[in-house]
């Protein structure tokens, strides 16, 4: 490492952290992961890498020690830990005070509603009576989500059915999983407005995507996203800039939304780290949210964040049910000779079913327009075609690669 440049500490080894890594030697940075396991994608690329477990305080120490920021590729680490460092002197970014609205549901939401924040109404569940008292209150059926941990759809449940969902919150409650309730929103869409903040109080945000969810798993994220009237983009982008100010965010952050048919706005979900609805501004921006994110730790003037096409889809690789025979090198030199356009982005991990494996985004030609449904419909095509073909080894159109 040259002397004088910065180290940046990243708890935990996965694909963000490998990523990140990736953007770290542009900047002549050096990345030290602090991973569970020598496999972790991280792990296998990073040249300093501390093995410990995101709950060790000393394993935490021994990462951030000599570090010029500690951050995160996932928000699991206790906040008291994190406290703890900030007294020794590291440079926790975002800090635990942030971190912990996008570790716990119910803080979130109440400080979002104390902010004006559009949120649904929600209640904590204790017990079983509360979830009968809110449903009969606001209507069947009833989101159930654990208010901390879980992701990607898990630990959440909807529910339409009164006596199901009580036996849910029974069992759950029974385990020791903190509850909480929220009324089922009609929306139209999913969007993601992602914005990065550095301590100097800089703000930047990315054109608002719209996220599609499959299973609930992000699969594909348009970016701009498409028919999305200016006022609402504008509030939108306005609304994830103030929470992060609000809430002392430093780093990225994606506020995920719901817009609903009359195109209001309710918050959904915050994750204050690089995020999978980011992913499509490695290629599709001038600034992606990788080097964003070592810019904003740093406290470095942040990057331009223009999009560079009129429209730019990403498409998630997810794990076939069954591994196809043919190798994933192969894979590759298939879609290159029929697609050589697609970016490819692997994270280095084994296959298996919905496991994200990878990504790849492609751009839209630069005649095109964000307003043509036909062109936006024909890139998001040739990026979920590329993604299929590496996960399950099958062109959805029947294109035989061998020419048989």
């Amino acid at each position: 490492m040259p002397a004088g440049m910065p180290v940046v500490a990243m708890v935990g080894g996965g694909q963000l952290a490998r990523m990140t890594h990736q953007a770290a030697i542009a900047l002549g940075q050096t990345l030290r992961v602090l991973a569970a396991s020598p496999d972790d994608p991280a792990a296998r690329v990073s040249p300093d890498v501390v093995i410990g477990s995101h709950t060790d305080l000393d394993a935490l120490r021994s990462a951030a020690t000599g570090a010029h920021a500690l951050t995160f590729d996932h928000e699991h680490v206790p906040t008291e830990h994190l406290e703890v460092l900030q007294r020794e002197g590291v440079s926790v970014q975002p800090p635990p005070q942030a971190l912990i609205y996008a570790q716990d549901k119910l803080a979130m939401r109440r400080r979002l509603a104390e902010l004006g924040a559009p949120v649904p109404p929600f209640a904590e569940l204790t017990s079983v009576e509360d979830l009968t008292a809110f449903g009969d209150e606001h209507g069947w059926p009833v989101v159930i989500k654990a208010a901390r941990g879980g992701y990607d759809g898990r630990g959440v449940w909807i529910i339409g059915d009164a006596d199901e969902a009580q036996r849910i919150v029974a069992e759950q409650l029974a385990a020791g999983v903190p509850l909480i309730a929220e009324e089922k929103v009609s929306w139209r869409r999913e969007l993601s407005a992602m914005v990065a903040r550095s301590p100097f109080g800089q703000g930047a945000s990315w054109p608002v995507v719209e996220t599609v969810q499959l299973n609930g798993q992000c699969a594909v994220v348009i970016a701009p996203a498409p028919n999305l009237r200016a006022d609402v983009e504008a509030a939108a982008e306005q609304l994830a800039l103030r929470i992060a100010a609000e809430l002392g965010v430093v780093g990225v952050m994606a506020v995920e939304l719901f817009e609903t048919e009359t195109g209001e706005l309710i918050v959904n979900e915050l994750a204050m780290r690089p995020h999978n609805s980011g992913h499509w501004g490695m290629d599709g921006a001038r600034t992606g949210q990788f080097e964003q994110h070592l810019r904003a730790v740093l406290d470095y003037p942040l990057g331009d964040t223009s999009p560079i096409a009129p429209v730019t889809v990403m498409a998630n690789v997810l794990g076939a049910p069954e591994a196809p025979e043919m190798s994933m090198d192969e894979r590759l030199h298939h879609l290159f000779a029929r697609m050589p356009d697609v970016h490819v982005h692997l994270y280095g991990k084994g296959e298996r079913k919905d496991r994200k494996i990878g990504h790849v985004n492609v751009l839209g030609d630069a005649t095109g327009s964000i307003d043509d449904p036909q062109y936006v419909a024909a890139v998001r095509e040739r990026a979920e075609r590329a993604a299929h073909w590496l996960s399950h080894g099958v062109w959805t159109d029947g294109w035989d690669s061998h020419g048989d």
